[in-house]
């Protein structure tokens, strides 16, 4: 029987191969939780905290694939917005999602991989939470990998009665995430796959990837544990938020869920700090794709 090393080693050639001149630079894992560096640190010293917090919990775990996260806090304020949205080369043509070293926090089968319909170009869905409904346009024309995973975890119930499990409140980062059957930040699907939207519109060495863009209200996104280990967590944007471009947007909320989270982020955290368990108990009672 492979150990958990060998595991961990045949994953990680895989998704090399995947992404291609991105392995030398995406070999090193770099953990991402949800920008959370202090208000007035310099700015390259906010863009490494950026990195770091947006997977938080996963600095004692060995599957960084499950433990995903935006960033937490000020991340250094940028002017540029979201790059125009130009369809690489075969997009939705070859979705891999390779298996991670951790097993799935709940059971579920891999979605199909392959080649994925990037037709209707946006999908509908349904986010229903104890706190209120929230509803979803899924952007299957521009992330059609990531709608395909998410569709998948949907249909087979992956999220329900789960927990969202993040909230942070900062000027620079607004965001609730959920996906995580654990409510830990460290839970998964038991697979990972690449980056799509914006982060394919940038070359893998470009410096820019480092940036701050504008996540503006509404926005829905992968939160991942660095390159290509996106899984089952996400984050809902409530407020526009300064985040690089290494989160896929795969969605957007619509006025009713934006009224939702809105009524979760005026109740806060737990503690009272910027970046917490929210003080609002948020369940997952039902999110499935619209018939």
């Amino acid at each position: 029987m492979p150990t958990n090393e060998q595991r961990r080693a045949t994953a990680k050639r895989k998704l090399d191969r995947q992404l291609e001149r991105r392995a030398a630079k995406e070999r090193k894992r770099r953990l991402f939780t949800i920008i959370g560096s202090v208000v007035g640190v310099v700015v390259v010293a906010a863009a490494v905290a950026t990195t770091v917090i947006l997977t938080r919990d996963d600095s004692d775990n060995q599957n960084t694939a499950a433990t995903s996260t935006p960033p937490t806090s000020a991340a250094p304020a940028g002017d540029g917005a979201l790059p125009a949205f130009v369809a690489p080369a075969g997009l939705g043509d070859n979705c891999q999602y390779p298996a991670t070293p951790d097993k799935a926090s709940k059971p579920v089968k891999p979605p199909r991989a392959g080649k994925v319909p990037t037709e209707p170009a946006q999908v509908s869905a349904s986010m229903e939470t104890n706190q209120g409904d929230i509803g979803l346009m899924l952007d299957n024309g521009k992330s059609p990998c990531t709608v395909n995973s998410f569709a998948s975890l949907a249909n087979q119930g992956f999220f329900k009665d789960t927990t969202c499990h993040r909230l942070t409140t900062s000027d620079s980062l607004s965001v609730l995430q959920c996906g995580d059957p654990t409510a830990q930040g460290t839970g998964g699907p038991g697979y990972q796959f690449a980056n799509e939207y914006p982060t394919n519109q940038y070359q893998p060495d470009d410096p820019k990837l480092q940036e701050p863009v504008l996540y503006p209200r509404g926005t829905l996104a992968m939160a991942n544990a660095g390159p290509g280990t996106n899984g089952s967590q996400f984050f809902l944007v409530y407020k526009d938020s300064q985040l690089p471009p290494n989160y896929t947007v795969f969605g957007t909320i619509d006025e009713t869920g934006l009224a939702t989270l809105d009524k979760i982020a005026a109740a806060g955290t737990t503690d009272g700090a910027p970046d917490g368990k929210p003080k609002s108990d948020v369940k997952i009672t039902s999110l499935m794709l619209d018939p």
